[in-house]
This record gives structure tokens, sequence and C-alpha cells, in this order.
């Protein structure tokens, strides 16, 4: 807190017992008079307003007030006590009443304080009042400065801005208290910005002062200044700054850098060359700068401006090839004007600008000039070969008129029917032409400058070829024609027409006729109906296969062509045997068995040969297939199974169905499981029995034992795996068992005479066991 300032306290009585014992109304002045004391008619308590000064800086407790007893009598016979907020630390009273506070307040921290007043009596201690409870309040003094909490701050306005205009507004705060007093009005007022701003004393609202121009300055630094007090003596201030930019308006032309551009361009330059470019200056930035290039007059069907929006450059481009021969200099017009314009400063100047640009044709060693881009000739068809087809005609541009040289350069098959004279571009053919085999023929032929064979032009030469009437008219397909035994004479048999692969301008007409040595004496007639179709009509009545199975009728057709050509086509009628109706099908089939001479029945007769012909080859094929077919297929099968029986010693040749040997057949294939017999018990009896004959060891019978279960509790093992196959010879073998595990007696004991019996294969093994057998005896 500021040590000058003053704290005011007001001592603000207020009566707590019940209202009976009021008697009057207590009321506290704001003076600065001495103590003046307010007594009432009954007993109650008397006290009086004070002041004193914030932030005592002696350690002497400062005096705030009295509170006095309407029975004190001033005997000192009575003692005041003071509770509630700051009682005893920050407020105190003594015996007489008094009141010091020992520690400095601040208003901003707590702005009052409750507290509670009693008279006792010295000796009994006994209250002779009843408790009074008041509140001292803290006056506020003007100890905080204001304070911009926002600041620094940053506005935009857009230039040239009318005066008045709102550019943004500041606040500050003060903490003292803003009911009381000046400590918390503020007043606004600018320290740096005249003369651009101004800024309102009461509300902080920074405005424009003057209209600015961002081209000239386009940020602004302004200082504002807060004092309390209403700006008098002894306020507390503070300061902000704000930071004003001027946003851009579209109040400046564009202007071209250059009232004269020179630029050349080269004759042989193709359409779309950029020329050259102009450009105009914009002091605006963004889109206020944005402008748009025009070409203004004739000049605007040879060239063209357009606009890069990233550069804002206008770029001349050709658009119409230039000839140095016939103009060597443009002068053409630009103008450029702003693409955004605000109205507003419209009435002080357009927003425009125009130059001018003047374009050289530069000179170029030209190719060729055809008098003609395209050229379209005629020739009729079938004209002897070095007939003129036409004459095409290029020039050299340039000053020097340098001689060109012709020829034909596309389509090698073209090449041998026309050819081209050199010097003159004379078009003249090869062979004779053939309107209907191609009725238009397009060569290319390039004109070449003899100094500069790398100057070369091309012209597209179109060649139609005119017809002619070189071909009669045809029937335009084979006809099959019949005429009934019993028809009559006038009877409709045929409508024939024609066809002609000349072109004719007014189309074709075709006029019908039978042919001069047969119009006496046919059988038939032909009706021309003038719309180039005919009918053929029977002449007589009644026609016998017997007699004339065909007839062929020549007919005469002939055409418009100039000069007309006349052709004759046969027409072949055929007989049929029919009743009433013409059957077309059954007519055919007749006319064919009489071609050839064939009757029905020797036709049948022919068919069913050929039949048994058939079923006879079918059946020697089968026969051979069935031969080629192995007798042994079946017992190659069986063998196969027996030879992988014989792998392992289980089952015998009958124990066919003791596990499945798919498996072992093919190893690509899971083979399923099969159920084996029961043999259990057997196996049981043969495995006592070698155990009689096998070691006295128990470790051997455990291991056989639990090899037997394995082989009893896995449906899925092979059976070479399993114990059984050397405990278990199995039954039905005619030579028996070779096997020593199921007997119970000495290679002695046995007699192996029998093995002589089995034949010269076993010879050797019997040798072997009659001598191993004498040797014992």
């Amino acid at each position: 807190m500021n040590s000058s300032a003053l704290l005011s306290l007001v001592l603000m009585l207020v009566q707590l017992w019940p209202c009976s014992l009021c008697t009057q109304n207590r009321s506290v002045q704001n003076t600065d008079q001495p103590f003046t004391a307010f007594r009432r008619v009954k007993r109650g308590w008397v006290w009086e307003p004070l002041f004193a000064t914030e932030e005592q800086t002696s350690t002497v407790p400062v005096y705030v007030g009295q509170l006095k007893s309407d029975l004190d009598e001033q005997d000192g016979n009575l003692k005041y006590i003071l509770t509630g907020e700051g009682a005893g630390s920050i407020f105190i009273i003594d015996e007489n009443g008094k009141i010091y506070v020992t520690q400095k307040l601040d208003r901003e921290k707590k702005s009052f304080y409750t507290l509670r007043a009693q008279a006792v009596n010295k000796t009994t201690h006994i209250p002779v009042e009843a408790e009074l409870k008041f509140i001292i309040k803290v006056r506020d003094v003007n100890d905080h400065e204001p304070q911009f909490l926002d600041g620094p701050y940053t506005a935009t306005v857009p230039e040239m801005s009318p005066e008045g205009t709102s550019v943004t507004q500041v606040t500050a705060t003060d903490g003292d208290d803003p009911s009381y007093g000046y400590s918390a009005r503020l007043l606004y007022s600018l320290i740096q910005g005249q003369p651009y701003f101004s800024v309102e004393p009461k509300t902080g609202v920074i405005r424009m002062a003057s209209q600015m121009d961002r081209e000239t300055k386009d940020q602004y630094l302004v200082i504002i200044q807060a004092k309390d007090m209403v700006g008098q003596a002894g306020a507390l201030s503070a300061t902000a700054t704000v930071t004003i930019n001027l946003s851009d308006v579209n109040d400046n032309p564009p202007k071209f850098q250059q009232r004269l551009y020179y630029m050349n361009v080269n004759e042989e330059s193709p359409v779309g060359t950029t020329v050259g470019k102009v450009f105009a200056e914009d002091s605006d930035i963004g889109e206020n700068a944005a402008m748009n290039y025009f070409i203004e007059g004739d000049s605007s069907d040879v060239f063209d401006i357009i606009t890069n929006n990233e550069t804002q450059e206008g770029i001349i481009l050709l658009k119409k090839r230039v000839d140095y021969e016939s103009k060597r200099r443009y002068s053409i017009r630009a103008k450029v004007v702003n693409r955004y314009i605000d109205d507003r400063f419209l009435k002080e100047e357009p927003f425009e600008d125009k130059t001018i640009v003047k374009i050289n044709v530069e000179d170029a060693d030209e190719p060729p000039v055809f008098t003609l881009e395209n050229y379209v000739m005629e020739i009729a068809e079938g004209a002897v070969s070095g007939s003129l087809v036409g004459v095409v005609t290029a020039r050299d541009p340039d000053e020097d008129d340098c001689p060109v040289r012709y020829s034909i350069v596309h389509g090698m098959p073209l090449k041998r029917l026309f050819s081209i004279n050199e010097h003159n571009g004379t078009i003249i053919t090869t062979k004779p032409l053939d309107r209907e085999i191609a009725s238009w023929h397009n060569i290319t032929v390039t004109a070449t400058e003899i100094r500069n064979p790398e100057k070369i032009s091309e012209a597209n030469v179109y060649i139609q070829v005119l017809d002619v009437n070189d071909h009669a008219p045809e029937f335009p397909k084979y006809y099959e024609t019949f005429v009934c035994e019993n028809a009559v004479s006038g009877q409709l048999i045929q409508s024939i027409s024609a066809v002609d692969q000349d072109d004719s301008p007014e189309g074709h007409h075709f006029y019908f006729s039978l042919a001069q040595e047969v119009t006496n004496n046919s059988r038939f007639t032909v009706k021309d109906n003038h719309d180039n179709t005919a009918g053929i009509f029977t002449a007589k009545s009644g026609f016998r296969r017997q007699e004339q199975f065909s007839f062929h009728l020549p007919i005469l057709i002939v055409d418009n062509g100039t000069p007309p050509l006349t052709s004759t086509n046969t027409l072949t009628i055929t007989v049929c045997d029919c009743d009433t109706e013409v059957n077309t099908f059954y007519c055919q089939y007749g006319a064919f068995m009489y071609s050839i001479g064939l009757s029905t029945e020797a036709l049948i007769a022919v068919f069913a040969c050929i039949l048994i012909l058939l079923v006879f080859f079918l059946a020697v094929v089968a026969i051979r297939q069935q031969r080629k077919k192995s007798p042994f297929s079946e017992k190659i099968e069986e063998f196969r199974e027996n030879i992988v029986r014989y792998d392992d010693e289980g089952g015998g040749e009958e124990d066919t169905e003791a596990f499945d040997i798919s498996a072992l057949r093919t190893r690509t294939v899971m083979r399923t499981h099969r159920p084996r017999k029961k043999v259990t018990t057997e196996i049981h009896s043969l495995y006592r029995q070698s155990l009689q004959l096998g070691p006295d060891s128990a470790v051997f019978r455990q291991f056989i034992s639990e090899k037997l279960e394995e082989a009893n509790t896995d449906p899925n093992a092979p059976p070479y795996d399993s114990p059984q196959t050397y405990a278990f010879e199995g039954t039905g073998s005619v030579a028996g068992s070779l096997s020593s595990l199921g007997s119970n007696m000495s290679d002695t004991d046995q007699n192996y005479e029998y093995l002589t019996d089995w034949g010269p294969h076993f010879k050797q093994l019997a040798s072997m066991y009659i001598s191993h057998r004498s040797v014992g005896d």
C-alpha cells in the first residue's frame, strides 16, 4: 500500500439486543469534528465516529474510537471486552472502551470486520450490559494503479478509412473500490499516435483522426495511458501499446512501367509462340493488385495477350502466323485494368492504363508454299497410261525465290499409279485406273528447295476416278426357277432383277427382254415391270419331265449408261412333278435325283448298304479293342497285392482281411482303416508258447507285452510294426510254417524229408536241413 494513503475507519455499532431496549435511533456522523457523544434516554451504549491514518509506521497502536456504556460512571468498576474478527490481534480495547488498531489494514483483502463488545464488572466479572455486535468498515483509499490485462493490443483497419472510424477499444481495471470516491474512476489519454488517431477518455475507444494511405505507411504504434482519480493530482496511471495495421484497399490503379515496348517475332514462329511480356505495377497488394491485359484495335486478330496470375505480367502470344514478305511491322495497343475495382475511388481516376507495343517481323528462310493446301483432281477410269491428272504449284516465299523440286512421298502403291514431274508439278497416271476397285486416291506431294533441301512443304492431292459405263448389268444372284408339269399359260414362275457395278448419277434403269433367237419358239415370256424388275411367265400350258427336264432361257438386260451396255443372262427353269401347288423342296430333290439318274427306290437301297457297312466297321473296331486288352489285368492286381502281403510275416495267403494294404500301394493316398480280425485269443495262446521257448527273462517278457498291447490298442498301426507278425504265422498255408517261434520241439525232433517233395526250387533248402539232421544224429 502507498505509505501516504489514509485509512478511514468508521465505527459502526449495530444494536443486537431486543428492540424493547431501544428508545431511539442511533446514527453515525461522518465529520472531522472532535468526539461527540449521543446519549439515549434509557440505558445503553454510546459510540463515536473516528478516523485513523493507514500504514502507521509507529510501533504504538493507533487510536480508532471509543465505546462507552451508560452505566460507566468513570469510577473504574467496569472494564470492556472485545471479541470477533481481528479482536486481540488487529483490534484491541482498553478498560475505558478505547479501540486501537495494531496492524495495517487493506480494503482489497478485507473490507469490513464484525466485532462484539461487552461491559463487565471488574470484581464480579458479570456483564452489566447486553453484548453489542458492531461492524468496523474499512474505507478505501487510492492504493492500486490501473492495469491493462489484455495488452499489448493489435488492431487492423482499412486504409483511407474516414475520420472517426472505430479502430479498437482498450480497457483497464483498478483494484480500488469503485463505489467510493474516485479511486477507481479511470481516464484514458493518447500519449503516442497523434495526429492519426484519437481515444475517447471514458470508454478507451480508439478512432481514426485522419485518412491514412497504406502505401505510405502500413503500421502505427499507439500508446494509451489510463489514470485513476479522474486524472487529478496524485492519481495512479498505467500505459498500453496498440499496434495498428492498415489493410489494403484498391485505391491505386495499375501503371505500365514503360510507355513504349519493342519486340521481335520470327516469321517461322508457330501459333502460340510467346512474343514478349509487358508489366504494369500496382501499389496495392493481394486481389486488389490483380489485373487483366487486353489488346485494342485490329491487331487482336494476329496477336493475343494473357495474364500470368502469379507474376501479374501480360504475355503477348502469336495468334496467327506472320509473313515477313507480307507485313514486316505491327503496332499494337495494350491495356491493363484492375480485376476488382472499388467504386469509392472511381471518381478520382480510371483504374486502367495503356501502352504501345511495336513488334518487328524477322525474315527467315521459309519452305516453299503451295498455292493450295489441298488439291482435288479428276480423271476418267480406264484412261491410258500417261494421261494428265492435274498440276500442283509451289513457290519460295523468300525474296530470292529459290526454285523447287516436286515429288510424291507417301504410299508406295500409289507411286505405281501416279507420277509427278519434279520441275513443273504435273501429275500423270502410270496405268489405267478402275473406279470399281478404288474411286478415290489420296497422295501427298512435297516441294523442296533446290538450294536448301531441308526446306520442305507438303500438300494433299485427292484424285477422284470418274465412272465410265464399262460394266454390263447382270443377275444379282443365281435364280432357282421351277415350273410344274400342269402349269397353265400366263402363270408367273419367277421375278428377276439386275445389278450394275458402274455408278450412274441419275440412277440405274434396266430393261429386260428375251433374246432374239428364242423369241418366236420359247415356251416362256418376259414382262418388264419398268422398276428394274421383270417377271417370267409361261407362254404355253403343260410340261412333261420325260420329254424335257429343264429349259435354259436367255434374257437380255440393257442399262441406261452412255453408251448403254447389254448382257445376256441365262435362267435355268426346272420342270417339277407336282399336282396343284409347287413344293420347292420336293422339286429341288426331284431335280437332283433326276440329274444323277437315280430313282427313289435306288437311293434307299444305297443308304441301306452304307448303313450295313458302317455297323460292320464298328463291330470290327470293337473286337480289335477287346483283343488288345490284357487277359491278365485282374491277375496282375492280385499278384501285386500278394507280393505286398509277403513283405510281412503275418496273415498268410488266406489272411486278406487283417489289415488294409492300400497305403502300401501308393504313398500319396491316405488309406482308410479297415477293422482287423479278432485274433486276440489266438495271439495270446501263441504268445504263451513263445514265452515257454524264449529266454527266461522278465525284461524280455515285459518288452513283448508292451509291444503286443500297442498293436492291440492302435487301429492305424501298419501290420509290420506289430509283434503279432512274428508270433502268429496264420493258417491255411500249404507249405506250412517255417518259423520256429511257435515250435515246442528241437530241430533234431523234426523230419525234413518232405522238403524233397517241394520241387527243384527247394532242393538246396532240403539238402541243408537233411544234412544238418544227419550231423546231429
